[in-house]
């Protein structure tokens, strides 16, 4: 039989990277989304958990003889409100809540991204899924069990903070494993929808049930989560290098095999029997031309590279700066995502299911968002630079975004899909392109284990931030909104205050090196 062409096996070869390539893309992307899909249900039935009890004492009074004759239901509108939040304090018991999820994750991400780094992240993540199944399933049951006990559900808060902070530096330290940097901030901005298209997920399937039976509100994405778990620990590849000795034992000499540092190393044989190497870089190829180097002799290294310090990864130059502008951007993106269903219920006068279904667009604006930054970023080089400008113009957004109930709905659906771009943007930028960047930066020398505690320093500051942001919203909002956005606005700006010394960097570079991108982006 005659041999196969060497240029046919290297096309076939890169098919089959590709295909896994894109199997990592699509599966991380549903393995977030399941998380931020779990996250949702709770701004959705605040209002619920509160409503307007005059209007439904005048509906109950108006209907008293009606009533009586009535089969019993599981909960009594009578009731109202469900306890312990039908008291005047209900916006600092609901704040309190969402403090005691965001504040655990925040501690538990610091931890996240050093323990994932000694641990396969697969059964990591897939124990991780499968714990904040069961914790977001249980905020459920309260409602079936009728369980009115504040200590009850701040306890499952806690928890379930703690387990979530296992998907970001693990998704993310398995996306930059299989893509390297060319079109990073494309391929990552694309990614990064997974955060919206959760959130929109979370809303729709928890307004399903928010005003017959809140509890199931909880419980589906809780079963969604945990059998995504199970799809992580049976499908999710870490590292390209993980098919490395799959491919070694199913392929005689002459065949591909997958090297190391995830390099796809194809070796033809030569007329007097010796190999060359071609060595293709692991990235979404531009073309398919392949540049031979010299015959080098790959020695396998006992011992992988000793995973970073906390101290090692906050030298590493932009880490610092770049958390601390997270911290702020994450805390408007995070009160958004738990306070702007029951801002829009009460300042456009909607109910609970109309208003979380109107705040979707604010995600799809995220979407949009974190897209264009990328490709922004990208085209000019600039990450620091393209957050800045972004940050710069979300502010007078949020000034005109406190005005909703002045608007008609046309106006106010325009005003929450560019809110939406404009806050989620530079935070979807930060937490995937930025962190793999750093985590890859040229003074880790390759030490790509790294990425997952670059990650979880830089998410987990911003995650500080993220616990902030609605707790102070409870506790403004109860003197009027407008002191809420105030907040934001204030926030806003102290996030583009600490990029402003890399920005200078980034455009003092452009004027020496029109093409380079500072540190951030060489290795």
């Amino acid at each position: 039989m005659a041999p196969v062409p060497p240029g046919i096996r290297l096309l076939v070869s890169f098919d089959r990277n590709q295909w896994y390539r894109a199997l990592t893309f699509i599966l991380t992307f549903l393995l977030y989304t399941s998380f931020h899909l779990s996250r949702k249900p709770i701004s959705i039935i605040k209002s619920e958990l509160h409503k307007n009890c005059s209007s439904v004492s005048e509906m109950s009074t108006a209907s008293s003889s009606s009533q009586q004759a009535s089969l019993p239901s599981l909960h009594n509108d009578m009731d109202c409100s469900w306890k312990p939040f039908d008291k005047s304090n209900y916006k600092q018991l609901l704040g309190a809540m969402d403090y005691s999820f965001l504040c655990a994750y925040a501690v538990g991400m610091y931890l996240s991204g050093i323990i994932g780094e000694r641990l396969p992240i697969r059964l990591y993540l897939t124990v991780g899924m499968l714990a904040s199944g069961l914790f977001t399933c249980l905020f459920g049951l309260g409602y079936l069990y009728n369980i009115h006990s504040l200590g009850f559900y701040i306890s499952i808060q806690v928890a379930n903070g703690l387990v979530q902070t296992t998907g970001w530096p693990s998704v993310v330290t398995c996306i930059g494993n299989w893509f390297g940097k060319g079109r990073r901030g494309l391929i990552m901005g694309l990614w990064n929808s997974h955060t919206s298209v959760g959130n929109i997920l979370g809303s729709l399937i928890a307004g399903y049930w928010v005003s017959s039976n809140w509890g199931l509100s909880f419980i589906v994405p809780g079963i969604i989560i945990a059998t995504m778990g199970v799809v992580c620990f049976f499908f999710l590849i870490e590292h390209p290098n993980d098919l490395k000795s799959m491919y070694a034992q199913n392929s005689p000499p002459g065949k591909s095999q997958l090297g190391v540092n995830g390099h796809h190393e194809v070796y033809l044989q030569h007329k007097n029997n010796k190999s060359q190497s071609y060595d293709v870089e692991l990235l979404l190829p531009r073309d398919r031309v392949c540049v031979p180097v010299q015959p080098v002799v790959v020695v396998k290294s006992e011992s992988e590279p000793s995973a970073i310090s906390f101290g090692g990864a906050l030298q590493i130059p932009g880490v610092i700066d770049f958390s601390l502008c997270l911290l702020f951007a994450k805390l408007v993106s995070y009160t958004f995502l738990f306070w702007l269903p029951l801002y829009i219920t009460k300042a456009a006068h909607l109910d609970a299911k109309a208003a979380g279904d109107l705040s979707t667009l604010f995600d799809v604006g995220g979407i949009v968002g974190g897209i264009l930054a990328g490709v922004i970023s990208d085209k000019l080089g600039k990450r620091a630079t393209t957050c800045a400008v972004m940050l710069l113009l979300a502010a007078p957004t949020l000034y005109g975004f406190s005005m909703i109930s002045e608007f008609g709905l046309g106006p106010t659906i325009g005003m929450l899909l560019v809110c939406g771009g404009l806050v989620n943007g530079p935070y979807a930028l930060i937490t995937t392109a930025v962190s793999a960047d750093l985590g890859t930066h040229k003074s880790l020398k390759g030490n790509a284990r790294a990425l997952s505690t670059v990650t979880a320093i830089i998410d987990g500051t911003g995650s500080v931030g993220a616990a902030l942001g609605p707790l102070l919203a409870g506790l403004l909002s109860s003197g009027g909104w407008d002191q809420v956005f105030y907040m934001l606005m204030t926030a806003d700006f102290l996030a583009l205050l600490f990029l402003l010394r890399l920005v200078k960097k980034e455009l003092d570079s452009t004027k020496s090196r029109p093409i380079s991108i500072v540190q951030l982006k060489e290795h």
